[in-house]
């Protein structure tokens, strides 16, 4: 029985554990991807998820989405949302700010009223599950982000609007989350207000204190890694105050990369360091630990996987091309700038699994939900990662 045991143990023990050839296994990734996918016309972005596929726990298990994956994927989601910030042009912004307002209120709102009929019509819920499911269909992230960058087009207005929009969508869901949750815990939605009021804290605080703070030292201190610590001190330490306050480490990210943007030029070094380490390590981190998370045989699951899998990617996909299409007629832009702001918000990854997860430890959804999520989130990267790099 025992010898038994330790054969089954055996058998799904990754293939590579040793931390050196762990790190030498995904660097080979990230290096070979871009060099077999391009000439197979597939986007980096998917490329580097299906990677993650391939090599992880539900593939070949290669490698096993380890403490390493765990940190690293965690601190590119952040590095991804902080670069969104940082290379945002504010005239720009400024310029399209209300477009971007307007632009997060409709894939938030739409996702969240349809998700919410879809989940109590198809999938039967009651009305508390289908409001935090919904919540789920509402946020997005930015994995499409670096296709953009890669072709040079971050300034372009569809893009910023999509940008500013994020975040808008990213709040809502978080603001929703906790509505639910103070009403699944104690009948109530009283946890919303310390959440708000401590959101308008954070933020008063961040502007006032970061400019101050980051003038002093950059005056005094002109090493060029000096400065990029700093600057990694500042980013993270958005991060985890506002997961402290019980706001998505993302926001204070993005929200970290805004408020430094005017002090750190777009042809600088330290800009140039900025984007190398994040788009050479920790962003291809965070996509292969994705890839990692996808268990494809949960569609053989049975025919509740499949048709709930169908019915929250099917919502989740429709309700952002409708509130891209809306945007695009109430702004007059072109059939072009509607692609890049849909595609761009089309993908679910962080806030989709953090949502969920908590709705499945907390009994409001059960596995088959769970696996559907999974589902979901290979479709919209898929055709984001896609849709992106054609438009």
């Amino acid at each position: 029985a025992n010898m038994l045991l330790s054969l089954a143990i055996l058998a799904h023990a990754p293939f590579i554990t040793a931390p050196v050839p762990i790190f030498l296994t995904v660097m080979a990734i990230i290096l070979l991807t871009p060099i077999v996918l391009n000439r197979l016309r597939i986007p980096y972005v998917i490329g580097l998820i299906i990677a993650g596929v391939a090599v992880g726990p539900y593939g070949l298990n290669i490698l096993a989405r380890d403490m390493s994956f765990e940190i690293f994927g965690q601190v590119g989601i952040l590095y991804l949302m902080f670069l969104a910030g940082i290379e945002i042009d504010m005239y720009h912004l400024r310029k399209n700010m209300r477009k971007g307002l307007t632009f997060g209120l409709f894939p938030f709102i739409i996702p969240l009223i349809l998700g919410a009929v879809a989940a109590m019509a198809a999938l039967r819920m009651q009305m508390l599950e289908a409001t935090l499911l919904a919540s789920m269909f509402a946020a997005h992230t930015l994995i499409a982000y670096p296709i953009v960058t890669r072709f040079g087009v971050t300034k372009a207005p569809a893009v910023i609007i999509a940008i500013a929009g994020t975040i808008v969508t990213v709040l809502g869901s978080l603001i929703v989350l906790a509505g639910v949750l103070g009403v699944y815990r104690d009948g109530s939605v009283s946890s919303l207000i310390p959440i708000l009021c401590y959101l308008a804290l954070y933020c008063v605080g961040l502007i006032y204190l970061y400019p101050r703070i980051t003038r002093y030292f950059f005056q005094h201190y002109s090493d060029g890694i000096s400065q990029f610590i700093y600057v990694m001190v500042m980013v993270f330490g958005a991060a985890a105050l506002a997961s402290f306050i019980g706001i998505e480490g993302v926001f204070g990210a993005f929200f970290a990369g805004l408020v430094l943007n005017r002090f750190i030029p777009a042809r600088s070094t330290l800009m140039g360091r900025l984007e190398f380490v994040g788009n050479a390590i920790f962003i291809p981190y965070f996509l292969i630990g994705v890839g990692m998370l996808i268990d494809l045989r949960v569609v053989l699951d049975g025919w509740s996987t499949l048709y709930t899998a169908a019915v929250m990617s099917a919502v989740a996909m429709a309700s952002k091309w409708i509130a891209a299409f809306v945007t695009q007629k109430v702004y007059r832009l072109t059939s072009i700038d509607r692609s890049v702001m849909y595609q761009l918000s089309n993908a679910h990854t962080a806030v989709a699994l953090a949502v969920v997860m908590i709705g499945y430890e907390m009994h409001l959804f059960d596995v088959t939900v769970l696996n559907g999520t999974v589902v979901m989130i290979l479709v919209t990267c898929t055709v984001s990662s896609f849709g992106t790099e054609r438009a």
